[in-house]
């Protein structure tokens, strides 16, 4: 098994859709959520913009491309708007390695956190970025920003009882003397 994570080029767009279909199968799992796994998802323009923005990274296995994760720079922090992890990937680590290259090219950047938007208390979600290092915000403790990312999750039919917002602070660079 050969795993690589690089920056998505424009003939990995068309792949996109059917990965995050593929990864959303797992809402199935939950009754309430269950109705996600035949939701609308991004089209290929969609994330072909993106790509060209440099904010999407894939996890090619095997040479197949089969994961990927959006996020994009929002004041002193990468905020993560989505990883997608194809069903017959999923369980293998390469969501943990996508969050890896992350995390480092933020600090590369200067910036100084991970967040992210997610559910509340389902393995794949919550537990999973808790497990990573993320610390699960209160309501005062999210800023205008993620404020308006939950409200506006909430526009879009998520239950907002069940979503909440993470951040994953990043180390300073060591400095050198």
């Amino acid at each position: 098994m050969t795993l690589q994570i690089r920056l998505a080029i424009e003939a990995d767009a068309i792949l996109l859709p059917a990965i995050e279909r593929s990864a959303a199968a797992l809402f199935r799992r939950d009754p309430e959520l269950a109705w996600l796994a035949d939701a609308e998802v991004p089209d290929a323009m969609h994330h072909l913009a993106h790509i060209r923005q440099q904010r999407v990274w894939v996890a090619v296995l095997d040479q197949q491309v089969c994961a990927f994760l959006d996020a994009e720079a929002c004041a002193d922090a990468l905020h993560i708007w989505e990883i997608s992890v194809a069903s017959s990937a999923q369980g293998c680590g390469i969501g943990r390695r996508l969050l890896g290259t992350v995390r480092e090219q933020a600090r590369q950047q200067g910036l100084h956190a991970l967040t992210l938007s997610t559910f509340r208390q389902l393995p794949w979600n919550e537990p999973f970025y808790q497990r990573c290092g993320f610390v699960t915000l209160d309501a005062e403790q999210l800023g205008p920003r993620l404020q308006q990312v939950l409200a506006e999750e909430a526009r879009h039919g998520l239950p907002a009882t069940r979503r909440c917002a993470m951040r994953l602070t990043l180390p300073a660079e060591p400095s050198q003397s």
